[in-house]
Parts: C-alpha cells; sequence; structure tokens
C-alpha cells in the first residue's frame, strides 16, 4: 500500500520565541528551499538569502538530469570510452554518490534513472515494465560503471547509456551548499531545508540547546516519533508517495516492507543519500552500515507483517536517546 511522503522535519512552535529570527522561502528542484536564520540586520538577510537561493537555481541547472545542457544530462547522452569535463559541483555529487554506493553495497544507485523510466511512464507515473526492459536496464546500471579521474575532473562511462539521477542526493547537496555560502557570509546561526526531505543544522540559537523539530508518522502525524533538537548535522526522511515506487536497483523492482526512513549524519548530502538507501536495505543491513559509521543514525517504519499484525513497527538505529539526537 502507498503511503504519503515523510514530512520529518518540521520546525517546533517553540522557535517562535527566538529573537531575531528571519525565514526566506524559494521554489526549486520541484520543492520549497527554506532558510530560518538569526540576523537583526533585515536587509543582509534578505541579501544572503537570495544569493543562497541562486546558488540552488544554479545547481539545478547544472545536475537536473532533466535540463538539457546540464551536466548530467550530457553524461546520460555519452558514449562509453569517452571522457567528459564536468564541473565541480557535478563532480563532487557523483563522487558523494558513488561512495554511497560501495558503502551500501548497491543500494543507493545514482545510475538508477533506466530502471525509474522502466517502472515510470511519461507522465511520471506508475506502470508495469516487462522483464525484457528490466534485464536491459540492469544491464545499464550500476555506479561502478562510472570512472571518475579527479585530477581531471572527466568522467568515462564504461557502458552506455547510463542514466545517471541525482533525485536521491542533488537537493540535500543543494542544502550543504547553501550552508556553505551563508557561512560565507557570516551568518552561523541557521537551519535551512530543501523540502520536508532534508534539513542542515549549523550553530543552534543561545536560547535553545539546537533547533528543535519535529519527526512524525506519515501516515499518522499526529503520532510523534521523535523530537530531535539539531546542531551541526544533518536529517533526512524518504518515504513512499501515494501512486509511486522505490526502486531497488539490486533487485529491480519496487520496495516493499516499508513505510518510512530516516538517516541523520554530518552532511545533508550523505543523509540525503542514506534515507533512500535505508528504505531499500534490510534492518540488520541498516544496523551493520550505522555501528561502522558511529556519526549515523537511523529510524525506520516497517510495515505490519501477517494476515493478524497490522501494527507497524518502529526502529532506531545509533545513539537515539529519549527521542533526541545524540551527538
Amino acid at each position: 500500500m502507498n503511503q504519503p511522503q515523510p514530512e520529518p522535519c518540521f520546525v517546533r512552535k517553540d522557535c517562535q520565541s527566538i529573537s531575531d529570527l528571519k525565514r526566506f522561502c524559494h521554489e526549486a528542484m520541484a520543492t520549497t528551499f527554506e532558510i530560518i536564520m538569526v540576523e537583526d540586520d533585515e536587509n543582509y538577510a534578505r541579501q544572503a538569502a537570495v544569493a543562497a537561493f541562486n546558488e540552488v537555481d544554479r545547481l539545478e541547472g547544472e545536475l537536473s538530469r532533466f535540463l538539457e545542457n546540464s551536466d548530467i544530462a550530457r553524461i546520460n547522452n555519452l558514449p562509453a570510452n569517452e571522457p567528459l569535463l564536468l564541473g565541480l559541483d557535478a563532480f563532487d555529487c557523483l563522487e558523494i554518490g558513488c561512495r554511497i554506493y560501495a558503502e551500501t553495497n548497491g543500494a543507493f544507485d545514482i545510475t538508477i534513472g533506466s530502471l525509474l523510466n522502466c517502472w515510470r511512464d511519461e507522465e511520471g507515473n506508475p506502470r508495469r515494465p516487462s522483464q525484457d526492459e528490466l534485464n536491459l536496464a540492469r544491464e545499464h546500471t550500476g555506479a561502478h560503471f562510472l570512472q571518475l579521474d579527479e585530477s581531471e575532473h572527466t568522467i568515462r562511462l564504461l557502458v552506455s547509456p547510463v542514466q545517471v539521477d541525482l533525485g536521491g542526493i542533488g537537493k540535500g547537496y543543494a542544502v550543504d551548499r547553501v550552508a556553505e555560502l551563508l557561512r560565507d557570509w557570516s551568518i552561523e546561526i541557521a537551519l535551512v531545508s530543501g523540502g520536508y526531505s532534508s534539513v542542515l543544522a549549523l550553530d543552534g540559537p543561545a536560547q535553545a540547546k539546537g533547533w528543535p523539530l519535529t519527526l512524525s508518522n506519515p501516515g499518522n502525524h499526529k503520532q510523534v516519533l521523535a523530537r530531535p533538537c539539531l546542531e551541526g548535522r544533518a536529517l533526512s526522511g524518504s518515504g513512499l508517495q501515494k501512486g509511486r515506487h522505490i526502486i531497488d536497483p539490486r533487485t529491480v523492482q519496487p520496495v516493499k516492507g516499508k513505510i518510512a526512513a530516516w538517516a541523520s549524519a554530518s552532511d545533508a548530502a550523505t543523509a540525503d543519500a542514506l534515507s533512500t538507501a535505508f528504505m531499500i536495505m534490510s534492518p540488520d543491513e541498516i544496523r551493520q552500515y550505522c555501528q561502522s559509521h558511529s556519526d549515523v543514525l537511523a529510524l525506520i517504519i516497517l510495515e505490519g507483517q501477517g494476515e493478524d499484525s497490522q501494527e507497524e513497527r518502529i526502529l532506531c538505529f545509533g545513539p537515539w536517546k529519549d527521542g533526541e539526537l545524540s551527538q
């Protein structure tokens, strides 16, 4: 059964009492980016926010596979064994994606585009592909087909075509770049979000121990799962939107058994990618990942099992304590 997308990162009402709080929003990457900052100069805060949102628009132009002249679109039309020079951001985002591909044994895969095209029609609605379609897509899926040359900032494809899709990491990457820009503007107390799915906290307000957030069950927003206070780290969530699938690149089939997953890490790009991976990985795989990456936390909701059990299971991995993130 399809579930609504998780909205894990609501800022709690207790933020409203923080003095000199400024909020700015911008539509990009098919979502709403928001910056909440503490800054007493309204004009300076607005100028910083405009510069940050211009950076998000620039990144979308480089990272979207749907824009004809983007670096990612050029990769997706690249013949095998032909080098392609990339911009710094596209190369950096691909490197992060390939790292997490290796760390998750292929659960997170930025070359998922061919499989997504199999399971969605031209309007983006779900469809049932043939086995021949899936077999062909599988032959062109796998981040190990990407050869990145860090010294030259080029990419080569071992097979072609390969369809790179940064939908599982691009928003988080943009959130990280916005945070860097805010620091360049000497704005240190801020919270940056890319939709409800990716949030990065810089320094927390002086009146609080961090930025107060609320994680709610996407199927029942009245059920609060955790109330983390975020500072100096990121939190991201993934889930099954109504009528859409998350595809496991290892089995080429839609994910079953999970409703939502959250990941917390030191940067938003990693948290964004891991929340997708944790929708795909088994609980044992997630547990092992968090044990070997002590800075990563995870929370997942499993569907009820069996005819007699409709109760969801909520599992936490890493140092959660009383619904808080333990730093």
